[in-house]
């Protein structure tokens, strides 16, 4: 089947599970409650993506707080009282973050057994996603390894026992998320990309990357303004995730900066192509999602494209957000009607 849809990682957390409309929001329970509560909220939002006619599924994070920290709390070496004020993004944003104060070690499996559960609950395919290693470097402050490579390496072999256990659990695409790939081009080619791929060895299933601009919260709809009329910063970095490893490259195309000719230096990789735009709350149109597909078209062969999410759609509400995935379905189905 051609333009196989997917989205690019979270969901909103239903009113009953958490804070709504917040990337740090409050468990509303503890313990077994919270456990069971999870869940569930898996379950409504696989539902409500077959519902929508997404092709690969996910349990839209509903395990974790935020995309990096809610996988980081099984991890040993982190200290969390020992919160630290910092620059995120090449100090887009300042935030407290914990501190990496001794050697890195998982504890226990992170999500293997809630993979399961949602293998368990679907027959479609099965997307997980992890935070790459250059990302979660940039979302925690150090006092032990001192070199952001020597952190990201360390990060990477963790992250890399995680997802050959989510391979064993049923999981059909593993995705680490580098929205720190945009930011430190210089890093991604020097070592960001050998770490990614060090997270992804041994693999069999499909691999991923998710680059992007981040939410559309405040502070990141601010700092884009900053960033000119096209944002070009992907130049320098796809010729050499080109030739990396890892299979698949998602990028936000809808209503962003970025020239979408750029995917033309991704000749190797499957392309997730954001149509939908995750930084408003007006529900895009089959008409406008096929539209997207086919200006993708113009520089990428329709077998290598996978329509999806610009990023997460976690701050949005959840009735924007079925309405969203209800117009990646339905375009994706209008565009591969027009190519028949």
């Amino acid at each position: 089947m051609l333009f196989p849809t997917t989205i690019a990682g979270s969901l909103p957390k239903p009113h009953w599970l958490a804070e709504t409309e917040k990337l740090w929001p409050k468990w509303r329970f503890e313990g077994a409650d919270l456990d069971r509560a999870k869940r569930d909220a898996a379950l409504v939002w696989i539902k409500e993506q077959e519902d929508a006619g997404i092709d690969i599924v996910s349990d839209g994070e509903q395990f974790r707080r935020h995309f990096v920290h809610g996988f980081l709390e099984n991890v040993e070496g982190i200290d969390w009282q020992l919160m630290t004020p910092m620059g995120i993004r090449n100090n887009r944003y300042v935030a407290d973050v914990p501190t990496v104060t001794g050697a890195l070690r998982r504890t226990r499996p992170v999500h293997r057994d809630e993979a399961a559960f949602c293998r368990a609950h679907t027959s479609r395919k099965l997307k997980w996603t992890l935070p790459g290693p250059m990302t979660i470097c940039d979302t925690l402050a150090d006092t032990h390894y001192g070199r952001r490579a020597d952190m990201a390496m360390a990060f990477a072999e963790i992250l890399n026992e995680e997802a050959l256990e989510l391979e064993a659990a049923g999981v059909d695409v593993i995705q680490f998320d580098e929205p720190a790939f945009n930011v430190f081009m210089d890093e991604v080619n020097d070592w960001g990309i050998a770490a990614l791929e060090r997270a992804a060895r041994g693999l069999k299933c499909a691999t991923a990357v998710h680059i992007c601009y981040g939410y559309g919260i405040e502070a990141n709809v601010k700092w884009k303004e900053t960033l000119g009329s096209e944002w070009r910063q992907y130049e320098a970095i796809f010729p050499a995730l080109n030739l990396s490893s890892i299979q698949q490259v998602s990028l936000e195309c809808a209503n962003s900066r970025v020239p979408i000719s750029l995917i033309g230096l991704l000749t190797d990789k499957q392309i997730l192509v954001g149509v939908i735009d995750v930084a408003t709350n007006a529900v895009e149109t089959p008409e406008q999602v096929a539209a997207t597909i086919a200006e993708a078209l113009k520089h990428a062969e329709a077998e290598r494209i996978q329509p999806c999410t610009n990023c997460g759609l976690a701050p949005l509400s959840r009735e924007v957000a079925v309405g969203k995935l209800k117009a990646l379905g339905d375009g994706a189905a209008l565009a591969r009607k027009y190519i028949a």
